[in-house]
């Protein structure tokens, strides 16, 4: 029990003695959120082999002290494998994933534009099941112009996918927001999107 308030005390005084390092470096924690839409998926996913596929998602994020992004992205999806003309499986639903990226660019911390480097766990749910999977992501975004304290921006996130469900456990041919049942897939995402 002693034990265990210590490790209590000694974490509330790295945490704090943490959060004064950050407020001391920078004017602001909280530097504005973006609202991001994803135009790549509804031309780039279609176009994947002998799937024809339907792909939607809306990205929010926060950029805290000047490098990370805390993130939460949400979409609906849908599939049909095709064989000879003919649907041989149909899946659709909603997916999320959540996450943190990372700002690579060190030398200019105040600069709107990004060079990211993070990681989600994602969640994709249809027909009363659930399948997880986790990214390892990369990308860049560039500020286009601002307007009264809201900026335009552009960028691309590339990303690399592991599912954690195992093929094993009847897994569907098409996951939402994953893609196709793989153990290890891909994806490609172009943003347009605001920051307020």
């Amino acid at each position: 029990m002693k034990l265990r308030r210590l490790c209590n005390i000694v974490l509330i005084l790295l945490l704090t003695a943490n959060w004064q390092q950050l407020t001391a470096k920078n004017d602001s924690i909280y530097m504005g959120t973006q609202v991001k839409f994803d135009i790549a998926s509804p031309i780039v996913v279609p176009a994947l082999n002998n799937w024809k596929m339907q792909q939607y998602e809306v990205a929010v994020n926060v950029r805290l002290a000047k490098r990370y992004y805390p993130t939460l992205e949400l979409g609906y999806a849908g599939g049909q494998l095709m064989r000879s003309d003919t649907v041989a499986y149909q899946g659709q639903g909603g997916f999320f994933r959540v996450g943190c990226d990372i700002n690579m660019l060190k030398k200019h911390p105040n600069s709107p534009h990004a060079l990211l480097i993070g990681a989600r766990i994602g969640t994709g749910m249809q027909s009363k099941r659930t399948d997880c999977w986790g990214e390892i992501d990369a990308g860049c975004q560039v500020e286009i112009c601002e307007v009264n304290n809201t900026a335009f921006y552009m960028g691309w996130m590339g990303r690399l996918k592991v599912l954690f469900t195992r093929k094993g456990e009847d897994i569907p041919e098409y996951i939402p927001g994953f893609g196709a049942r793989d153990n290890i897939g891909w994806g490609l995402n172009y943003y347009l999107g605001w920051r307020f």
